[in-house]
């Protein structure tokens, strides 16, 4: 195993909250590094969790990024259409937003921006993947799996930004689970617009209920997302084909609608990702912190999770940095677990209000099981 420098702070993770935390520590005058194994993206690349609330923007004003971080090609969102309790859509415009309209993201390239804000204020890009945290004293050494090697990185504190797997917490805390929620998701390209007829400028985001689960579709700069929510033992099969899932998404009553101004004669093979909520408890201990989906992840129903990772990156970086500077460790991560558990309180409670306005197949395996969930305290279960 080959060693490295020692550093003030690792970051586990190049997402919002990895990056968001780096830039923090970094503009505190700290020697940190991100660990980011991200491959360079192929064409057609995309990555889910695209929608950003308009309250981003107060916090990206404090950190300086504003109005770079949501300028274009980011498309500013006009509201929703919903299908939920309801055959009819029902539309919810920015006007019920106290801030106005959000935005809908390319992520590939908001994360990027992220990251190279991060970059320029100091922080140290390192190419690897954390797979364990060892206790060394008053610090920690990682061990950081690369392409060919190994390596090992000693730190005074270390985030683990590292999403739902929690790399590095996961063996120092209990993971609780609110449910096993999975997305299948495609993104139809802008080159395979039809020659024929307008292009589709729809920037509202269309969420559809269904007996086994929920279908979403939204446009952003890279082209249509669409995706469909479930549990993995009710998912029909053909959504792992494209053309079952094409055939699945043209089947719907409003989700198909917003694909016929699209060539689907060749569509993309459906992605998986973990779209379960979770929750970390505790979100720090001696030497390590959590944030974003690895401290708190939300169902994409709440389209909370980039802001709330925006949030918990910057506090997090901000614990370490005062830690860091001598403030006790302890009453630091009273107040950011505060923080986390007045978020977790809140995503709780309006998660069961709108699982509860699906009454139409209660019968339903998929919403029965919501409807147990929301019985659990927290919301959430421990998960190994």
């Amino acid at each position: 195993m080959t060693r490295h420098k020692v550093y003030d702070a690792v970051v586990a993770g190049g997402g919002p909250a990895g990056a968001v935390a780096a830039l923090v520590l970094a503009r505190a005058g700290r020697h940190v590094a991100i660990l980011d194994d991200e491959p360079a993206a192929a064409a057609g690349a995309h990555k889910i969790g695209e929608s950003l609330p308009s309250a981003a923007a107060l916090l990206l004003r404090d950190l300086n990024l504003w109005p770079d971080g949501t300028a274009a090609p980011h498309i500013r969102s006009t509201g929703m259409y919903v299908s939920w309790g309801s055959p009819a859509l029902h539309e919810r415009g920015p006007v019920q937003d106290p801030y106005g309209a959000g935005w809908q993201l390319d992520r590939l390239r908001f994360d990027a921006f992220l990251r190279e804000a991060a970059y320029a204020a100091g922080a140290e890009p390192f190419r690897g993947r954390a797979v364990a945290a060892v206790d060394d004293g008053p610090g920690l050494r990682l061990h950081v799996r690369q392409e060919h090697a190994t390596r090992e990185l000693r730190c005074a504190w270390a985030v683990d930004a590292t999403g739902r797997h929690s790399a590095l917490a996961r063996h120092r805390a209990v993971r609780r689970r609110q449910d096993r929620l999975v997305a299948a998701h495609v993104l139809v390209q802008r080159q395979n617009l039809s020659s024929v007829g307008e292009p589709d400028r729809e920037a509202r985001t269309v969420v559809e209920a269904e007996p086994d689960g929920w279908w979403y579709t939204t446009l952003t700069p890279a082209g249509r997302i669409v995706a469909h929510l479930t549990d993995p033992d009710l998912a029909d099969p053909r959504l792992r084909t494209p053309g079952g899932f094409l055939q699945a998404a043209l089947h719907t009553r409003h989700i198909g609608a917003r694909l016929t101004a699209w060539d689907v004669t060749r569509p993309p093979t459906p992605r998986w990702s973990a779209a379960h909520g979770v929750r970390l408890v505790p979100y720090g201990g001696r030497g390590w912190i959590a944030a974003g989906d690895a401290a708190l992840a939300f169902d994409p129903l709440s389209s909370q999770g980039i802001l709330t990772a925006l949030h918990s990156g910057a506090r997090a970086g901000l614990a370490v940095a005062l830690c860091l500077a001598g403030a006790p460790p302890r009453p630091v991560l009273a107040s950011y677990t505060d923080f986390l558990d007045g978020v977790a309180a809140a995503y709780v409670r309006h998660h069961a209000e709108a699982y509860a306005a699906e009454t139409r197949w209660s019968e339903r395996p998929f919403w029965q099981r919501r409807g147990v969930v929301h019985q659990v305290v927290a919301g959430m279960q421990p998960h190994t």
